[in-house]
């Protein structure tokens, strides 16, 4: 047996099969009227806010279910995320799983799934394991193409590490992208580690990558930056 098929026999057995009575099915791909089946009974406005259930008792039963069907749903795993941040617990009331098998079941689901990445590298930084989330956020950006939220992130990530330097240059290429958000440039500043990029760099930038706004990027692990 290869070190590939023991780590994929590891996780099931951790993290459970893939296998489920109605799905697994791609969130990317899936139709509308076949998202609407799903989502209107159990991923509702007050599941996502996670303000209670709505065909299951607790909001965790709800996005439980939501996520066996779409295993890589982003925001049914930024709730459940968040889920477990706002319950201070790895396995929200009503999940069958941690917050962390849910991002390996979606990653094992579909491996090609940029999204699933880029919302496991903020779960992993907002955990302290900064290195682990440089890894996710890198993979990501293997697989999304440029993209300024990501390098943002990436950013933060190293700065957590104390690598100041590629912390910088992954900020410099954000700002270079227009990432709006001034937290990890002020990160920087405060340790006296930030340097401008020098002139002819910011007008290569520029010329490079035309006027059109930032790429979007979830902003977990920046909004209180």
């Amino acid at each position: 047996m290869t070190f590939a098929q023991v780590a994929y026999q590891d996780a099931y057995q951790e993290c459970g099969s893939l296998a489920n009575h109605y799905g697994p099915k791609d969130y990317r791909t899936e139709g509308q009227a076949g998202r609407v089946l799903v989502e209107s009974a159990h991923f509702t406005p007050k599941v996502e806010s996670l303000r209670g259930g709505h065909s299951s008792i607790t909001p965790g039963g709800d996005l439980n279910y939501l996520l066996r069907v779409f295993p890589n749903h982003p925001r049914g795993l930024m709730a459940m995320m968040k889920l477990a941040q706002k319950e201070k617990v790895d396995r929200p009331l009503g999940s069958d799983y941690t917050v962390a098998c849910w991002f390996e079941r979606g990653e094992r689901f579909r491996p090609d799934d940029a999204n699933v990445k880029i919302l496991h590298g903020f779960y992993l930084l907002s955990r302290g394991r900064a290195q682990q989330a440089v890894a996710k956020l890198e993979s990501a950006l293997q697989l999304a193409g440029e993209n300024a939220g990501l390098h943002y992130n990436i950013g933060l990530a190293y700065f957590q590490m104390g690598d100041y330097e590629r912390a910088l240059q992954s900020a410099h290429r954000a700002y270079e992208l227009r990432f709006e958000l001034p937290g990890l440039r002020n990160k920087l500043m405060r340790v006296g580690k930030w340097r401008d990029l020098p002139a002819p760099a910011i007008a290569e930038a520029a010329t490079t990558e035309g006027t059109g706004p930032p790429s979007s990027v979830p902003s977990v692990a920046t909004r209180t930056e």
